[in-house]
């Protein structure tokens, strides 16, 4: 009698293969059974309460708020700067004659706000009571019109 070419070792890897193969198919049968795709348009809907949460119920009839769609903002509000941010007061906490700048600590936020010799509206030195309105430059804040108080 010949032996047979299947030897032990091979006969469990393939086993394995067919074990590894049944379970794909199984996992993909389940997929098939879970998957959203075919659901109708009301098994998808989604809703907001009247808290903001999200909800599979639809809301009750007569709790719903009218909303203008005026009234609804997608951006950020434009800042609108009030009369007394645009003139502001500090002192010179730092000024530098030779390569001309400094900066001014301002009296409310106690921030220092950076200045330039040709925004000066007169002679400056440190420890000056100043007003000053502020611009955005491209390096951050910077006081403009500085005039002594």
């Amino acid at each position: 009698m010949a032996r047979s070419n299947e030897t032990f070792n091979k006969k469990e890897k393939e086993k394995k293969r067919l074990k590894k193969q049944q379970e794909k198919k199984e996992k993909a049968e389940v997929r098939k059974e879970n998957s959203s795709k075919g659901k109708s348009l009301e098994d998808m809907m989604a809703y907001i309460d009247e808290n903001g949460n999200i909800t599979s119920t639809p809301p009750v009839a007569g709790r719903q708020n009218k909303i203008s769609a005026e009234d609804i903002q997608i951006a950020t509000p434009k800042y609108v700067p009030e009369p007394d941010d645009l003139i502001k007061t500090g002192v010179i906490s730092f000024f530098n004659t030779a390569k001309g700048y400094g900066f001014i600590r301002d009296a409310k936020t106690q921030e220092n706000i950076f200045f330039h010799v040709n925004n000066l509206n007169y002679q400056a030195n440190e420890k000056d009571k100043v007003s000053y309105s502020v611009e955005k430059s491209p390096k951050g804040l910077s006081a403009v019109n500085v005039t002594k108080i």
